[in-house]
């Protein structure tokens, strides 16, 4: 088994690889399209952005009031560029009007261009599809420029990381989940004591997936019989995984299969629900 790649754009060079050689593949926070239905020996734990981002969406509008949006994003990135897809169809959905729409590339710093744009186009929020690195120096540089609407961001904006790096701007970020640290089951609980007491820092949304799949990976492995025969242990821990439920600190856990593209059963995804949380004075608050 192959424990890993965390983020999506390793996740399409390697899992093919690992989907020729008939090995299971687990990733931990690869949430972009087509990530499992590259073949049945492919899973995530990752709640997709397709699941998530419709959903934050739908609970920013609500409690903000949200009628027309400006959208940001990567365009050399498969993960930012599927997020954007899903922005755009739940903006469509939802019926969302977009004032304008700007782009940006791995390791720009500067964004006030980006931002000047979408600020004359007069939004009530911005729809960011980015990852930490270009994220928090969009919305620190928004901030400066009196763009104080709410920013509705994907999966990569999800980390307590974001206190730090856009301190001070970091108040009115959506996001989704199915972890929060504000969700005090006894299972987070307890992996959030014992993650601050050995790391000495908050965990975030890809600790709390990691340290799930992990124990969704042996259940898996303690439920079958290694024989030495690689190619039918193989197999045999693609199924015994495929059933596997769990309940960890992202909440009840079991696998869903997907299709691939000519509508054949594929790899699997996490069957889970998302939670909406707000950032609001360095910690995230889960929206009601």
């Amino acid at each position: 088994m192959i424990f890993g790649p965390t983020l999506s754009n390793s996740a399409q060079a390697a899992f093919p690889i690992a989907q020729a050689a008939k090995t299971p593949a687990f990733g931990t926070s690869t949430t972009a399209d087509g990530i499992t239905a590259i073949g049945d020996f492919m899973f995530r734990n990752a709640v997709t952005e397709a699941d998530v981002l419709p959903e934050t969406l739908k609970a920013a509008i609500k409690a903000a009031g949200i009628k027309k949006v400006a959208v940001l994003y990567g365009n050399d990135d498969v993960f930012t560029k599927n997020g954007y897809d899903h922005f755009k169809k739940a903006l469509a959905d939802q019926k969302i009007t977009v004032t304008a729409t700007e782009t940006f590339a791995k390791g720009d710093v500067d964004f006030k261009a980006q931002l000047t744009k979408i600020k004359a186009s007069n939004p009530d929020a911005i729809v960011l599809s980015a990852l930490l690195a270009e994220g928090a120096p969009i919305m620190v540089q928004a901030r400066q420029m009196g763009l104080n609407v709410p920013v509705i961001g994907g999966n990569g904006m999800n980390s307590v990381k974001v206190f730090e790096l856009a301190h001070g701007a970091s108040d009115n970020l959506w996001v989704g989940s199915p972890w929060s640290a504000e969700n005090r089951t006894p299972e987070n609980t307890k992996f959030m004591d014992a993650y601050t007491q050995k790391y000495k820092s908050v965990p975030d949304q890809f600790a709390a997936q990691a340290y799930d799949a992990m124990f969704i990976a042996a259940q898996a492995l303690k439920g079958i019989k290694l024989t030495g025969k690689v190619d039918a242990d193989r197999k045999a821990l693609r199924d015994a995984l495929a059933h596997v439920k769990h309940t960890g600190a992202t909440g009840a856990f079991a696998f869903r299969r997907v299709n691939d593209k000519a509508g054949k059963p594929a790899g699997f995804d996490a069957d889970q629900k998302p939670i909406v949380s707000v950032t609001k004075q360095g910690r995230y608050n889960i929206a009601k």
